[in-house]
């Protein structure tokens, strides 16, 4: 007969005493620059942006104590009205159209095909771009008299638009500009199809489900967080909208007065700090009172591989 050879069972204890007060200091310690990195530069600005609401400032004087008075500004300015408008106007259609436009360039991308690299560059490559190089390009394309893209709709015999020099379309204008940088969102719907079990589908197409209902019961549900990401991380982008309105201008009539636009207005081109950092607090409100919506209603759409 054979020896059985038994090995002792590995069992992790915690760290007590000395050696676990060691490894707190130490895990401080390494935590330490990002902590004071949060502390100075973000945490500690924003309550001095609170102090700065409650006061008349205009960098050039001693700050003037006045209270609530620039919040109780805020609902009397009809700039800010319109300002809270037409970005959330950009927000309603730039979201939803910017995450059904990566979605669709990921789905054409996770096909295997050959160049399959050569295509994810060509797609993400837009999202990386400055800013101000794209809205030059933007600005020559959307020219009214002799941009590329009325030049084709009048060969066509279509109607031309005046895209931003027209108060109807100049919302539409920059949400047709901002599906510019779909790509990187792409990259990130990518990632998660690509993810997606294939024998989920292998196992549906036996059962007799078609493509869509493939990929409305499987790749749906099963993307659904990074869905959720994507549109988080929108919401708040769209909501921050400043450099396109800033280097296109507001429009006729306000019509393209972006919230952030108007709070740079308010700053830097009247002097009025106090009441541009309470437009900051309100802004600040609204971002996370939709996000908070969104995160509530994630229990009914967002899907985990833990959850039953």
């Amino acid at each position: 007969m054979g020896r059985v050879l038994t090995l002792p069972s590995l069992r992790m204890e915690r760290p007590t005493g000395t050696l676990a007060r060691r490894e707190a200091r130490f895990g401080l310690l390494f935590a330490a620059p990002a902590i004071l990195g949060f502390l100075l530069f973000s945490f500690g600005p924003m309550l001095a942006s609170l102090g700065i609401s409650l006061t008349n400032w205009s960098l050039l004087s001693a700050p003037e104590w006045v209270g609530l008075e620039n919040y109780q500004r805020l609902g009397s300015d009809p700039l800010i009205s319109q300002s809270l408008g037409n970005t959330a106007s950009y927000a309603l259609l730039a979201v939803p159209s910017g995450l059904i436009a990566s979605l669709l360039i990921a789905i054409l991308l996770n096909q295997k095909v050959r160049g399959q690299r050569l295509f994810l560059l060509a797609f993400y490559l837009p999202s990386i771009l400055p800013a101000v190089s794209v809205i030059v390009v933007w600005l020559w394309l959307l020219e009214p008299n002799f941009g590329l893209v009325n030049s084709a709709l009048h060969s066509l015999g279509l109607p031309t638009v005046k895209w931003f020099n027209d108060p109807s379309t100049v919302i539409p204008s920059f949400v047709i500009m901002s599906l510019w940088g779909a790509g990187g969102g792409a990259v990130i719907f990518l990632a998660s199809l690509q993810g997606v079990p294939q024998e989920l589908f292998d196992a549906a197409m036996v059962d007799g489900a078609g493509k869509w209902r493939c990929f409305r019961h499987i790749t749906l549900p099963m993307i659904s967080p990074v869905i959720f990401f994507n549109l988080v991380t929108g919401i708040i982008g769209a909501l921050q909208t400043f450099t396109q309105g800033y280097l296109i201008g507001g429009g006729r009539n306000n019509a393209g007065l972006f919230y952030n636009l108007y709070l740079y207005q308010s700053a830097f081109s009247r002097g009025e700090m106090g009441y541009a950092a309470a437009m900051a607090w309100l802004l600040f409100i609204i971002i996370g009172i939709l996000t908070l919506l969104v995160f509530r209603s994630s229990g009914l759409w967002v899907f985990y591989e833990s959850r039953k």
